[in-house]
């Protein structure tokens, strides 16, 4: 295993595992650079919340969350770090945070022996079938496992991604099975979803429902939006950075479209090496009535 691989293994398997103590989590990231250990010590004391603290957001809205930083200052307080050291650590992470997440997730998404699922999306595959290849979005698409496949299947596909060594990735291996890919290097807050834009919107992984408005919106009549993700229930038992969704949710943040499927069954998600539980939802933007 290559050093990069042993890096990408070691913040996997303390991301989706199980409960660890802080001693427990401090040895496993001491081998990392002293910031992605100051990163990693924050995010992973941030999945160890309950959601209804943390809430569903990404980490770039939790690094500007006063109450959770104030909470995490107060954490490290308790553990016999001095003040010169915390106002240190908040540095690094009001510095760095949003490139050490992209790093992270550089690693995790290119790493020679893939710790997730790096196929399509089964649930996307399913919900698909039978449809018309029109324009597609993939949020957060990574290294384009589900960006190529629809590609492939003949949707002009739209992804954007933090993790720009990712993105080249996708558009290497696009490249290479001869079909074209749209990237854009962008966060979710930056892109422009537009309005009735999309006969497909996915997120694999990408969260659970961020700015519903404008998903609603940026879909067009007939088109749908395809969701998987954790479900709360898994994290009692696993630390899990995001992603996740309550009984329930996705239904009520999407009033305005109408339900196709929704189900939150156990099963081994594509960013995790064991069943648990996760929710798969599928709506559709009403057709105009004429």
């Amino acid at each position: 295993m290559s050093m990069r691989d042993a890096v990408c293994w070691l913040v996997m398997s303390i991301s989706i595992g199980a409960a660890q103590t802080q001693e427990e989590i401090e040895k496993r990231i001491a081998s990392l650079p002293s910031d992605q250990r100051v990163f990693e010590r924050f995010r992973l004391w941030i999945a160890s919340l309950p959601t209804a603290v943390r809430g569903s957001s990404g980490i770039s809205d939790q690094l500007r969350d006063a109450k959770l930083l104030e909470k995490y200052r107060v954490f490290l307080k308790e553990r016999g770090s001095s003040d010169a050291d915390i106002s240190a650590q908040f540095e690094v992470l009001r510095q760095e945070g949003n490139r050490l997440e992209a790093v992270r997730w550089n690693r995790i998404l290119t790493a020679e022996h893939p710790t997730f699922n790096a196929k399509s999306n089964e649930f996307l595959v399913e919900m698909v079938k039978g449809r018309k290849p029109r324009r597609a979005l993939d949020i957060a698409m990574g290294q384009g496992r589900n960006s190529i496949w629809l590609a492939q299947q003949g949707w002009d596909v739209t992804g954007f991604d933090i993790a720009d060594e990712a993105l080249a990735a996708a558009n290497e291996n696009a490249r290479r099975l001869g079909v074209t890919i749209h990237t854009e290097l962008k966060r979710i807050d930056d892109f422009d979803f537009g309005k009735n834009r999309w006969d497909l919107i996915l997120l694999s992984y990408a969260g659970c429902g961020p700015v519903p408005d404008k998903l609603q919106r940026a879909l067009k009549p007939g088109g749908i939006l395809v969701v998987e993700a954790f479900h709360v229930d898994a994290t009692k038992d696993h630390r899990i950075g995001g992603s996740i969704c309550g009984t329930g949710e996705l239904p009520h943040l999407f009033q305005a479209l109408r339900t196709i499927h929704y189900e939150e069954p156990v099963a081994t998600p594509d960013f995790a090496q064991e069943p648990m539980r996760v929710v798969r939802y599928c709506a559709e933007e009403p057709q105009l009535v004429q």
